[in-house]
């Protein structure tokens, strides 16, 4: 055979070769591209797991969150329910002591005793309130302040200046440092 004959052997050889080759190579980067698919695909796989971890612990807390707004409604409105039980624990032995005065003023007819006894628990009722920071005010001689004074008229006196308060005609309170109810009271011109 001739050299010719022999190079489309050759060529056919080196073709093969050559499909070994980039068959070699194909195959090669579709392992190394299988491989980082697989790396991507575990890495996916642990993002996914800490996206679930992460919104089941949204969940709880969210969870955590109503329940807390809840029991504090809740405690809100038990405390506003018994917000008085302190002060009426504390005016509990006035109203035992008003009915002791009643049967006793019942039983005899010593009005003096009486007015005494009477006299007795209302100054126990302003302990008890007094305890609580309620405190009247003292109006009579002071200048009018319409924040703590509600003038209902005007006198004329020669004994006070222009705008002084003369007569108390309905005293006024302050709980702590809050005017609960302003005086009503008659002021000088």
């Amino acid at each position: 055979m001739s050299t010719e004959t022999n190079k489309p052997l050759d060529d056919q050889a080196d073709s093969e070769q050559q499909v070994d080759a980039t068959y070699t190579e194909a195959s090669e980067a579709a392992e190394a591209a299988q491989e980082a698919v697989s790396e991507q695909s575990g890495e996916l796989d642990k993002l996914r797991q800490q996206a679930d971890e992460h919104y089941q612990r949204f969940l709880r807390t969210q969870a955590d969150f109503d329940n807390f707004r809840r029991r504090t409604r809740q405690e809100k409105e038990e405390f506003a329910k018994y917000a008085s039980l302190k002060l009426i624990e504390q005016l509990l032995p006035v109203v035992d002591n008003f009915e002791r005065a009643l049967v006793a003023g019942k039983d005899n007819n010593d009005y003096d005793a009486l007015l005494k006894g009477v006299d007795m628990i209302f100054r126990q009722f302003e302990q008890v309130l007094a305890g609580e920071g309620l405190q009247a005010m003292e109006s009579v001689g002071q200048p009018f302040n319409p924040e703590f004074h509600q003038a209902i008229m005007q006198v004329d006196s020669d004994e006070h200046e222009e705008g002084i308060v003369v007569e108390e005609v309905q005293k006024g309170y302050m709980l702590k440092d809050k005017v609960l109810r302003p005086a009503m009271v008659k002021v000088s011109s």
